[in-house]
């Protein structure tokens, strides 16, 4: 999109969300409303049990991961946990290489049916998918969230993936903002 006009950019926007794509594990469609309501599901019973809902992403991802954080926690009574110690960050860095700063400390943490939510633009970074692996072996609940190429692998390693084309960071991102929001409403309202 090259266009600088607001009207165009909201029209480019609503039209990523309305393509917004939720696969589940086998990789097969199940609609947006189906995919929301069996995400609303997993998170209920992450609260129930009184798991954990972590949270990841670099960057902008990296602040939707906390802003989400607070206000499951504040909002929605939900244990939740982001991996932005600045101390930790960097050793784990430095130690091990950055690939490793989400999956170490969620190697040390989680818990069989915690909940891990991977935000990612690209869906190809390699210590978000690093940390998925770390998730699945661990038996959490991954819910992925994706754009750019439809083929990228982050879409296809989660129990739900969320998926936008959007092909520029600031359409993926402000759509992966709405698409958190909307979750977040669902666990809140649905008490």
């Amino acid at each position: 999109m090259k266009s600088n006009h607001w009207q165009e950019y909201m029209c480019a926007l609503t039209a990523l969300l309305r393509a917004l794509s939720f696969r589940g594990a086998a990789g097969r469609e199940i609609g947006a409303e189906a995919g929301f309501r069996q995400w609303q599901r997993l998170t209920f019973r992450v609260r129930r049990e009184r798991k954990t809902v972590f949270l990841i992403g670099n960057g902008a991802s990296a602040s939707m991961a906390s802003h989400m954080a607070a206000d499951l926690a504040k909002n929605a009574r939900l244990h939740t946990e982001v991996f932005s110690d600045l101390s930790l960050i960097t050793a784990i860095s430095n130690d091990l290489g950055y690939q490793h700063v989400f999956a170490e400390p969620l190697l040390r943490r989680a818990r069989a049916g915690d909940m891990l939510v991977a935000i990612s633009s690209s869906g190809a970074s390699p210590n978000i998918l690093a940390a998925v692996r770390v998730a699945r072996r661990c038996r959490l609940n991954v819910v992925t969230i994706s754009a750019m190429k439809a083929t990228n692998p982050l879409r296809r390693s989660g129990a739900l993936n969320v998926y936008v084309p959007a092909a520029t960071y600031g359409l993926a991102e402000s759509a992966h903002a709405a698409i958190l929001h909307h979750w977040m409403n669902l666990v809140e309202l649905g008490r």
